[in-house]
């Protein structure tokens, strides 16, 4: 969510209490990244981890992607993400699973042809690897050697001061790092309120890491 977030929150209310981490825009969590450096040792992250420290709430975004699932994703103003996923995403529902990522690159297709280098029937985003400038992972949604279907949902995003509802058409790579998995999700985002112009999208490239239930606190 490039651009988004950072805005001035002059409300001194406590914040609502969203997702399955309870916590609201304005809010604080706080991350524990001390497994995942034991984890990552001996190998050779793509960007460097991230510390341990607070975590602000700057927006907060949620999409139900199945019957029985709902995604629910707080974002801070650096534009890093703590995702969650669960059975309802009401606040105190069990996590089912929680990663970290943080943004590592974007790119703006311009025109069609640079569009379909990425998201066409042979594009880049689906095929079973992906090399980004040496650096290979593998596909994680999706068998077999053909290009895989890409995932896509809206989630709904809301920064405390506007709501938006966000396209998202993306697949999942990943590959080991020491004993670690090093995720990259690549992403196409488009702002629906900007359907008719290109320039609500783009192509973002986020690095992240499976956390635990215990790495994060509400503060």
């Amino acid at each position: 969510m490039i651009g988004w977030f950072g805005g001035s929150k002059d409300d001194k209310r406590l914040p609502e209490e969203l997702g399955p981490l309870g916590a609201g825009i304005g809010g604080a969590l706080v991350i524990d990244f001390l497994s995942l450096e034991a984890d990552t040792l001996g190998g050779r992250p793509a960007m460097p981890l991230p510390r341990s420290g607070p975590f602000i709430i700057a927006g907060y975004g949620e999409a139900r992607l199945e019957a029985s699932t709902v995604l629910s994703r707080y974002y801070d103003d650096e534009h890093r993400m703590i995702q969650v996923l669960s059975a309802s995403g009401r606040p105190g529902d069990a996590a089912e699973d929680i990663s970290f990522y943080q943004p590592w690159d974007s790119v703006v297709p311009a025109g069609a042809g640079e569009w379909s280098r990425w998201t066409g029937p042979q594009g880049l985003i689906g095929m079973p690897s992906y090399d980004a400038d040496g650096i290979v992972y593998q596909r994680f949604w999706g068998d077999g050697p053909d290009r895989a279907e890409l995932v896509q949902f809206v989630e709904e995003v809301d920064d405390g001061e506007a709501q938006r509802s966000i396209h998202q058409t993306c697949m999942l790579y990943y590959r080991p790092v020491g004993a670690a998995r090093e995720m990259l999700l690549i992403n196409v985002e488009r702002d629906l309120e900007q359907a008719q112009n290109s320039t609500g999208s783009s192509v973002e490239f986020l690095i992240g890491y499976g956390i635990g239930p215990a790495d994060v606190r509400r503060v």
